[in-house]
């Protein structure tokens, strides 16, 4: 390994709420069974990854007014799983979403806290936020928070949750009389009372973010250590990866404080060319006929089950100024008629169907091609700064990582930038990133930049 070599550091997703994962293919099991998060979680480990990572659903999706089945059918406690998981691996961080805005942060910190000391330092928290009326109907107090005031709860959970993890001692054997009393007042909580968990391994939770908008950026730079996102090419990835790093200083960090993870897909071939065929075959097996005219629905927002999914795309524009049919999920396409336009016009001008067009428009960033050239790949963004890894969302679960584990871990490792041993013992230290900033210097931090009229 040269010096100027960055090591690739990837981790696994446990593909969940999504038509990503192709249902019909022989091997693809249970998103239930223990089983299924246990054999994800072993082979993570195996191939020496970061981090086990679970997304979250609150409520079933919904289309047309029916429980949208061609998704998963359910969706297991988070914490729950995460702590089975722990009890079948040494070294595999354990990360699972959970929402700033329908969870406590008593209660939250508390359980973060609990599957730290459980794990040794290996949690992780993705804190999203979660504003639609749909979703809050499972929950006492609805759909009350506005959009816009999403992240402004969130900061202040993630600077609660994080005074509260604090409020230990650091010798659990002396606590003395003030051992986890804590006072926090503010705009969206107002708490004051004793801690139940002494300090854990890494005190704070790695914390993760999800949201590519500018508001997100900010919210990654003043309250997260790792972000989660999705980018479609080098370029992009770079310009993503610099606006993010570049508002670090504003809030007193470095650049390797804050760590960037795209969410990415990929497809193994003997050659390249083999790859790209097998591509081929799951982008035809994801998108079934219901699933690509239910896609065009969400858009269209009216029923389109007389079309043909091998034929063009409707006439007629979308139906706005009515209730969406599609609920439950975050992206409810915006500017629909401009979006429509331009997808008509990209069908048109490539002889599109709408099979073809949605595939197209609907595709995340897939790495494709021989382990060699999946593995130069992965190296190159990196090297490149357009990532400092990748959190990979296999097509079949729960052996999807398996061939990556077997066939590209070894090139990366030939390359000398994939590691080839465990660091550390907790999920800061494999990521890299420092000890826990304390919730005094985040709190200041903040408040300097909002006085520079920035949002914090």
């Amino acid at each position: 390994m040269t010096a100027a070599q960055r090591q690739v550091h990837v981790a696994a997703h446990f593909p969940g709420v999504n038509n990503a994962t192709v249902w019909a293919d022989p091997a693809s099991g249970s998103h239930i069974d223990a089983e299924s998060f246990l054999h994800m979680a072993r082979s993570a480990e195996r191939g020496l990854m970061d981090f086990f990572f679970l997304a979250e659903g609150l409520r079933l999706r919904e289309h047309r007014g029916r429980i949208y089945d061609l998704d998963v059918m359910g969706r297991p406690d988070t914490l729950t799983i995460l702590s089975a998981v722990a009890a079948v691996t040494e070294h595999l961080g354990l990360a699972g979403t959970l929402s700033a805005t329908y969870h406590e942060p008593y209660e939250l910190a508390r359980q973060l806290a609990t599957l730290d000391h459980l794990s040794g330092g290996r949690a992780g928290w993705n804190c999203v936020t979660t504003s639609d009326a749909f979703t809050g109907e499972n929950f006492r107090r609805g759909g009350y928070l506005l959009h816009e005031r999403r992240y402004d709860r969130a900061v202040d959970f993630i600077a609660t949750a994080r005074e509260l993890w604090e409020s230990w001692p650091e010798d659990p054997a002396d606590p003395g009389p003030d051992a986890g009393a804590y006072e926090h007042v503010s705009e969206f909580f107002d708490l004051r009372g004793r801690f139940s968990v002494p300090r854990s391994p890494q005190v704070h939770p790695v914390v993760f973010q999800a949201g590519d908008s500018d508001a997100g950026r900010e919210f990654a730079a003043g309250s997260a250590d790792v972000v989660f996102t999705r980018h479609a090419d080098l370029a992009i990835g770079q310009e993503f990866y610099r606006d993010v790093k570049g508002r670090l200083a504003g809030y007193g960090r470095a650049q390797d404080e804050l760590k960037i993870y795209p969410g990415v897909s990929f497809v193994l071939g003997d050659t390249d060319d083999d790859a790209r065929e097998r591509a081929r075959a799951v982008a035809l097996q994801q998108n079934s006929d219901a699933t690509v005219l239910a896609f065009l629905e969400r858009v269209w927002n009216t029923d389109l089950s007389g079309y043909d999914p091998d034929g063009p795309l409707p006439a007629i524009d979308p139906v706005e100024g009515r209730p969406a049919v599609s609920q439950g999920r975050v992206d409810h396409f915006q500017g629909a008629k401009r979006r429509a336009d331009r997808w008509r016009a990209l069908a048109e001008a490539e002889g599109l169907s709408i099979r073809e067009l949605v595939i197209r428009v609907s595709a995340d960033h897939s790495f494709v091609g021989s382990p060699a050239s999946v593995a130069e790949q992965m190296s190159t963004y990196v090297q490149e700064r357009a990532a400092d890894g990748f959190i990979l969302v296999p097509h079949l679960t729960p052996g999807g990582i398996d061939e990556f584990v077997d066939r590209v871990v070894p090139e990366l490792q030939e390359r000398g930038v994939y590691r080839t041993a465990w660091e550390g013992a907790t999920l800061r230290e494999n990521l890299g990133l420092p000890a826990h900033r304390p919730a005094a210097a985040w709190a200041a931090a903040r408040t300097a930049r909002s006085a520079h009229g920035v949002l914090a």
